[in-house]
């Protein structure tokens, strides 16, 4: 058995020529019950309670040496998580410049998200990020850069319905084998956001650091339902539903229809049925003590060959793939149509099937294939590339429902076309000292 070092290392160039001739063979087991000297050594930056989720993910595969938060109840809950072990970080960078740590687990508020990410590769760790990746339509960019410059080591991105066999791999299946038919509409049902407000500013917790926490967005004082837990009902720091439950049912609508490849996202966003908690003014809230994300909406958009894709509050959460021959639902708890309960799928949906939804790896839960794909190399299931196109069409449906209005999208050029004033949502100015690196 080698050792854990020199593994790692001969694993990182397997990696980056996509495991050509993988370094283990996929029928061992990634990681897990390794003896010590084998185990990766991880990093977890981000400890509430999504944060702490993973860390206990984390560890069936590895050694978690360093837990970091801003907010020091966070980091005493996950050291007690991880057993009493683990040394305590208020400042991420104190724990990616550690030379022994081979695995960074980000799971902060989204809009700290691909700050973190981007350091943590230029330090030489993999990286297992929760969605949704990015803030902004830039933002895609600056991490996709970044993961081809370090092509050698994996990045993962927590969208877990991508490990749903019995639901929603099912589904995608069902799709790209034409079971449905030529798809014409997918409705996505990703419910409304919350309202709320006007808050109080008050003092911060003096376990917070208030500042930090903030990052890249503009200072302001703190107000209890801007941080922890409601983060996503600020534009400041999230996209409302639009990123939050959007990074999971339009990233299954793009992948069933093979439309989440470079330059093959929908081209036009109509946010003309929209509403928000708060009056806006040319797609900014005109007050800042109220949540302020959209929480009513049915957001069309449409692709260059006709599918229409409508996003909204209205429906049941989950998506409505309507084909010519059928239609199916599916979320998180069921999936029903008359192509299930026929079995339309029967003989087409097997172990190959899900192997090649899994690029080629064994189906297996989501950390499972995270660790496998940097133990052998390879793309795993969620991977970053297919996500920012995800993404693309998350914060476009975002930006016409600021706006109000139909907004046309290049997806090849990655541009907003014809609109000065929508197009100047691509990217958000970042406060001083907090700047995202550009690799």
């Amino acid at each position: 058995m080698t050792t854990r070092r020199n593994f790692l290392k001969t694993s990182a160039a397997v990696v980056g020529s996509f495991a050509s001739t993988p370094y283990f063979t996929s029928a061992q087991r990634a990681f897990a019950n390794e003896s010590a000297n084998d185990r990766p050594v991880i990093g977890c930056i981000g400890l509430g309670g999504m944060g702490r989720g993973d860390l206990g993910g984390h560890r069936r595969f590895g050694d978690v040496v360093a837990l970091c938060d801003v907010d020091t109840r966070h980091l005493a809950s996950a050291k007690k998580i991880n057993q009493g072990k683990g040394d305590e970080y208020t400042d991420y960078r104190e724990l990616i410049s550690r030379d022994d740590i081979d695995v960074i687990s980000c799971v902060t508020p989204d809009h700290w998200h691909v700050k973190i990410c981007i350091e943590a590769l230029e330090a030489g760790k993999h990286v297992f990020c929760q969605k949704p990746l990015t803030l902004t339509l830039e933002e895609n960019q600056l991490i996709r850069n970044a993961c081809k410059k370090h092509e050698n080591k994996v990045f993962f991105v927590g969208t877990q319905q991508r490990s749903d066999s019995r639901k929603f791999l099912r589904a995608v299946n069902m799709v790209q084998k034409g079971l449905l038919g030529d798809i014409a509409k997918i409705t996505v049902g990703i419910d409304g956001g919350s309202v709320g407000g006007p808050f109080k500013p008050a003092d911060p917790p003096a376990e917070l650091d208030w500042d930090f926490w903030l990052g890249q967005a503009p200072k302001v004082q703190y107000v209890k339902s801007r941080g922890h837990g409601n983060f996503r009902w600020w534009y400041e720091y999230s996209g409302g539903k639009f990123t939050d439950w959007g990074a999971h049912h339009i990233d299954i609508a793009l992948w069933a229809l093979g439309r989440n490849g470079d330059g093959t996202g929908p081209v036009s966003f109509d946010g003309s049925d929209a509403k928000h908690p708060v009056p806006f003014k040319d797609g900014y809230p005109t007050v800042d003590d109220c949540y302020n994300t959209a929480h009513d909406f049915a957001i069309t958009c449409k692709f260059d060959d006709g599918i229409e894709m409508v996003v909204d509050s209205r429906s049941d959460n989950g998506l409505l793939f309507e084909g010519t021959k059928g239609r199916i639902f599916v979320n998180r708890q069921r999936i029903s149509g008359k192509p299930i309960e026929e079995n339309w799928d029967k003989g087409k949906f097997g172990p190959d099937d899900l192997s090649t939804l899994y690029k080629g790896k064994p189906y297996e839960g989501h950390k499972d294939n995270f660790y496998r794909c940097i133990r052998e190399g390879g793309l795993p299931v969620s991977d970053v590339f297919t996500h920012v196109q995800t993404m693309n069409s998350c914060h476009l449906a975002a930006i016409a429902a600021r706006l109000g209005r139909e907004i046309k999208w290049d997806p090849k050029a990655e541009t907003i076309v014809g609109d000065e004033q929508a197009a100047s949502f691509f990217a958000r100015e970042q406060r001083d000292g907090f700047e995202i690196p550009r690799v």
